[in-house]
């Protein structure tokens, strides 16, 4: 069992967003020791590693809470559970094709701003005449 700053750790989480996520039910049946403390056994920090991953894809505290719901009817759930999951990795799928346009856009201008610099092109400015 693990104290609060050492669960904190393993997941390298601030203590207070581990509160926070406790104080939201995020962290379903945590454990307390004999002085009321919260303890975390090694399924809680599996669980607690979820969270941040679940947050990192861009769900939301209730998008958290609703999957958690799922998570805890069981098997059943597993399709719907699936899906919340997909609808949330083509969202990151855009997002990564957004930055990679973005990528792609400053390899441009470096090699139009190298090309400038060493005589292959003659420099043009879109916002000069």
């Amino acid at each position: 069992m693990y104290t609060m700053k050492e669960t904190c750790e393993k997941v390298n989480m601030s203590y207070e967003t581990l509160k926070f996520y406790c104080n939201e039910g995020l962290v379903p049946n945590v454990k307390r020791n004999k002085n009321n403390y919260r303890i975390f056994s090694d399924k809680d920090i599996a669980w607690i590693s979820s969270l941040t991953c679940l947050k990192d894809c861009g769900m939301s505290i209730q998008e958290m809470k609703e999957y958690l719901d799922l998570c805890l009817e069981g098997e059943g759930t597993i399709p719907k559970r699936k899906e919340i999951l997909d609808i949330k990795r083509k969202a990151l799928e855009n997002k990564l094709k957004d930055i990679q346009d973005n990528i792609d856009y400053i390899d441009n201008k470096q090699k139009f701003y190298d090309d400038v610099l060493s005589g292959k092109i003659e420099y043009f400015s879109n916002l000069m005449e």
